[in-house]
């Protein structure tokens, strides 16, 4: 045990001579983290303050590794001002006294962030055919999604229209492409922190013989 370190004495006789011998016995203690902040979520732009404490003997070192990038920062305190998206991951809190292997743990910040739609594109069609438009959204927490045209909400119908919201996207799904579904829409990505919106065109798309002037006589 740790009290067990101190300075021992042994006396012994030799020659009928009493002859003592000092040692000074020392207790080394693994490094062990004893206390490590919880996992975090925070909103985008919000400052971090991460904490890992830790025993042993030798005093032991403390280091945090950014899991992703491979960045180290000495000591027991973890400060990350303004924190981004791309800063979200674990962090993993080691630490060493070269007693035993290091004892390590992780904490595991979440950033909060908007919806921002990253893919939306026009789309041809052709009629009586089906037809796809796409609508994806980074957010966290995950965005919801809604579909209007002409301001109107959109809901499945008829057979011919369906909606199929994903973790990262949302689809809008044309079974049976008539003249009336060509037009703008508008896709609608929203969570707690805000929203965002884009257009689309779902466009007729014109045969070969349409685009040339082509006619075909015998």
């Amino acid at each position: 045990q740790v009290t067990d370190e101190g300075p021992y004495t042994c006396t012994f006789q030799a020659n009928n001579k009493p002859r003592i011998a000092h040692v000074y016995l020392i207790v080394q203690v693994p490094a062990r983290i004893v206390n490590i902040s919880k996992n975090v979520s925070v909103n985008e732009g919000e400052n971090v303050n991460l904490y890992c404490l830790a025993v042993g003997r030798p005093e032991p070192t403390v280091t945090w590794k950014d899991q992703k990038y491979g960045l180290v920062s000495e000591g027991e305190f973890l400060d990350i001002t303004e924190i981004k998206r791309q800063q979200a991951e674990d962090y993993e809190c080691i630490t060493n006294n070269g007693v035993a292997p290091p004892d390590q743990r992780k904490v595991k910040v979440t950033v909060n962030y908007p919806p921002m739609i990253t893919d939306m594109k026009n789309m041809p069609a052709h009629l009586g055919k089906t037809a796809i438009l796409r609508c994806e959204a980074m957010a966290v927490p995950p965005a919801s999604f809604e579909w209007f045209r002409d301001d109107h909400r959109l809901v499945e119908s008829d057979n011919t229209l369906t909606i199929k919201n994903e973790k990262t996207r949302s689809l809008l799904l044309f079974s049976n492409v008539t003249e009336k579904h060509f037009g703008n829409y508008t896709c609608f990505a929203w969570n707690g922190l805000g929203a965002s919106n884009a257009s689309m065109l779902l466009f007729r798309k014109l045969s070969h013989r349409a685009l040339c002037g082509c006619t075909h006589t015998r």
